[in-house]
């Protein structure tokens, strides 16, 4: 299936498990370090590829050393990077991860040329070439939210794209910016923390209610543990996590919009495709790094 992500591209750098910040100059000895491909563009791609697909990334990264990090570890997972943009004199965006005991991950990061992502960098003749788009971090990525590319995305459907879209901060001023892409898109998948920012709700169940009013087909909102709340216009759906063992819960996120979007491809439902997405997320869960995991089986687990 030929699907193209735009958006945001990350490299993450994470450590476990980490349970302080060492005073001063102390070193803390830890069980792990990676470098990752991540962020919800980036991380999407991969374990979309992981999961099948033929996939493209656009996008814009640095002309630096963390920027050429990012196209080999994409590359090396299969995914095509020849359309992403490489900014002069802008650093690449990344993120340190300390990740704690429990699976939790307090993050540092810099948001680097991902803020400058615009129309001009995506090109719109393979965007409609693809059988779907997924639009990462639509909140971070201030360019795009223009008309313009509301009128690519309304084509895109037109011809029978699917568009998807994910998010990537918690702050209600970006999420209230990236709420504009809503009636240009099928399915949004906020975490809750988003959807309430988003809507000023004061329930995942009212949040859900408003963003699908605003035009999409498809409201599904994670929940962690809780596993996600799939709302359309049908009614709604708590599809239940699956129990694992949680070592890291970095690109949980981004791995459920793939499997959901796998699932979508494959012709299911979209409350199946939300099992397919929540199979890939706890496969996820189970290593280091939104690229963790082997995604095989999860067709059968996602059933």
């Amino acid at each position: 299936m030929s699907v193209v992500t735009v958006g945001v591209h990350i490299v993450d750098i994470l450590t476990r498990p980490v349970e302080t910040i060492p005073a001063g100059q102390d070193t803390v000895l830890v069980d792990q370090i990676r470098l990752t491909a991540a962020g919800a563009a980036a991380g999407t791609a991969v374990d979309l590829v992981k999961l099948g697909n033929k996939v493209t990334s656009m996008g814009a990264i640095g002309d630096d050393e963390l920027g050429d990090f990012l196209l080999m570890i994409m590359s090396r997972h299969g995914v095509d990077v020849s359309l992403l943009a490489r900014r002069t004199g802008e650093q690449t965006a990344a993120s340190i991860l300390p990740i704690r005991p429990d699976g939790g991950r307090p993050s540092f990061h810099v948001p680097g040329a991902n803020l400058s992502v615009s129309l001009a960098d995506l090109d719109v003749e393979v965007l409609r070439g693809a059988r779907a788009v997924h639009l990462g971090g639509m909140d971070v990525t201030f360019g795009l939210g223009e008309p313009a590319f509301f009128d690519v995305l309304d084509s895109l459907r037109e011809r029978g794209t699917i568009v998807t879209m994910d998010l990537l901060s918690e702050m209600p001023d970006l999420l209230a910016m990236a709420r504009s892409f809503l009636p240009h898109v099928d399915h949004v998948l906020p975490n809750a923390a988003q959807a309430l920012a988003m809507t000023g709700a004061d329930t995942v169940e009212e949040a859900a209610a408003a963003l699908l009013a605003d035009g999409v087909s498809g409201v599904l909102v994670t929940l962690g543990e809780e596993g996600s709340l799939v709302v359309t216009a049908e009614g709604s759906t708590r599809v239940p996590a699956l129990e694992v063992e949680v070592n890291d819960t970095t690109g949980c996120g981004d791995a459920y919009c793939a499997g959901f979007l796998t699932g979508l491809l494959r012709g299911h439902d979209v409350v199946t495709a939300a099992r397919w997405g929540t199979a890939a997320a706890a496969r996820v869960a189970t290593g280091l790094g939104s690229d963790a995991g082997d995604l095989e089986g999860i067709f059968d687990e996602g059933r």
